[in-house]
């Protein structure tokens, strides 16, 4: 016997198996815009993903440091 296999056949489907759900939701979707990252750490923490120097300084600051 030859199974009919239509829509509502595939929602079950989906029902039973769980479908095309992520296996791990985010819950907090970190922040994508640099000016809205509001605290030092996270910035410092943004920079290293990206690869940037934070905070920049200024040529006169960087000659004070050495």
């Amino acid at each position: 016997m030859e199974m009919e296999r239509n829509r509502a056949w595939r929602r079950s489907q989906a029902r039973k198996c769980g479908g095309d759900r992520l296996a791990h939701v985010m819950k907090f979707k970190p922040e994508k815009n640099w000016k809205l990252l509001y605290t030092r750490p996270c910035k410092l923490m943004r920079a290293r993903q990206l690869g940037i120097h934070y905070p920049i300084l200024s040529t006169r600051q960087l000659l004070d440091r050495q």
